[in-house]
């Protein structure tokens, strides 16, 4: 019988739809979260559900007790923070450095890593994952993801870790209790709220997709190897407004703002940011890394060893958007 497999960040949306295919599986799950008392995204599902934080040592040795496979997921996603360093950079890091620690102290076998496609530099194309980017342009999300994952690497080798990461693209799809940013500014599409088009491009890859890439990588993938699990294709601004259209014919495609243009209205809404707390909808480091610029990514490399096969980017998006009319309605 297989041991226990333990996810982190279970209730997110990603670490929901990996939970959802380990059990479909058979296979035992744990699921660890920093607040269990938000049973919503486990209602229905036989899962053992425990607390853990990145942060808390000792409840990370709890949760990796007994466990066989480690799919390390939680983490936080923010392209902008008032506090970049505590909010984004510290969790990534320090949890990174703890949930590795413990799953060795606890006899961990297996873990599965999750970084991202951000964490790749080049502007070849396509893109695989031999790259590393090096400059962040003042992105806390990009910066957090890439030091975390070297991280990891430099903890696995020091702690005899059989490790894999894998990097997936902008996750979309059914499962998210609580909207990301990416499924957030779907939302928006599809309920006529985008009035600029912004230009910028995303490699948009379902949850589901991922969750399945990610299982066969603890299966099949290899010690010490990154696997990039997205879409060939990145899409545009416009065309995920011609899609959401195909929804909601009220939906307008805006004319193409220039980039300075953007710079003005992202730095002021960071500004209004600072002011209330909250998250703009667009930070300038986001324009500087993904405007205008479509990023083809090589899935030779997990085609080949995983045998990943994931639904093109467009029909990804088409069956967001049909989750989030049964899920998210706009008029929320």
């Amino acid at each position: 019988m297989k041991g226990i497999s333990l996810v982190t960040g279970a209730n997110g949306h990603l670490g929901n739809n990996l939970v959802r295919a380990l059990l479909a599986r058979g296979e035992w799950v744990r699921a660890s979260v920093r607040n269990p008392q938000n049973r919503a995204p486990f209602e229905g599902l036989e899962c053992d559900v425990v607390q853990a934080d990145l942060l808390d040592k000792d409840s990370l040795l709890r949760a990796c007790e007994g466990v066989q496979t480690l799919y390390q997921v939680a983490a936080v996603v923010k392209h902008w923070s008032r506090n970049a360093e505590e909010e984004v950079l510290r969790p990534a890091v320090e949890g990174t450095r703890n949930v590795l620690e413990a799953a060795a102290h606890q006899g961990v076998t297996r873990v599965v890593y999750v970084s991202s496609e951000i964490t790749l530099g080049s502007h070849d194309s396509p893109i695989d994952e031999s790259s590393w980017r090096s400059d962040y342009f003042g992105n806390p999300y990009a910066k957090a993801k890439t030091e975390s994952e070297r991280l990891a690497w430099k903890q696995a080798d020091e702690l005899d870790l059989g490790l894999v990461s894998t990097l997936p693209g902008s996750i979309v799809g059914p499962h998210c209790f609580s909207l990301t940013p990416t499924m957030g500014y779907l939302k928006q599409a599809l309920g006529g709220e985008v009035f600029l088009d912004i230009n910028l491009c995303f490699n948009f890859v379902d949850a589901r997709d991922v969750a399945a890439g990610m299982i066969a990588a603890a299966e099949k993938g290899r010690r010490g190897e990154r696997y990039l699990l997205a879409t060939e294709e990145a899409v545009s601004n416009r065309r995920l407004l011609e899609l959401a259209q195909g929804f909601n014919p009220e939906v307008k495609v805006p004319p193409r703002a220039p980039r300075l243009a953007l710079m003005a209205v992202a730095g002021a809404m960071e500004l209004g940011a600072r002011i209330t707390g909250g998250q703009p909808r667009l930070s300038r480091s986001q324009i500087k890394i993904f405007y205008g610029t479509k990023r083809r990514m090589d899935l030779t490399k997990a085609r080949v060893e995983l045998g990943y096969t994931p639904r093109d980017p467009e029909t990804a998006i088409r069956e967001a958007f049909e989750y989030l009319e049964s899920s998210h309605p706009c008029s929320e």
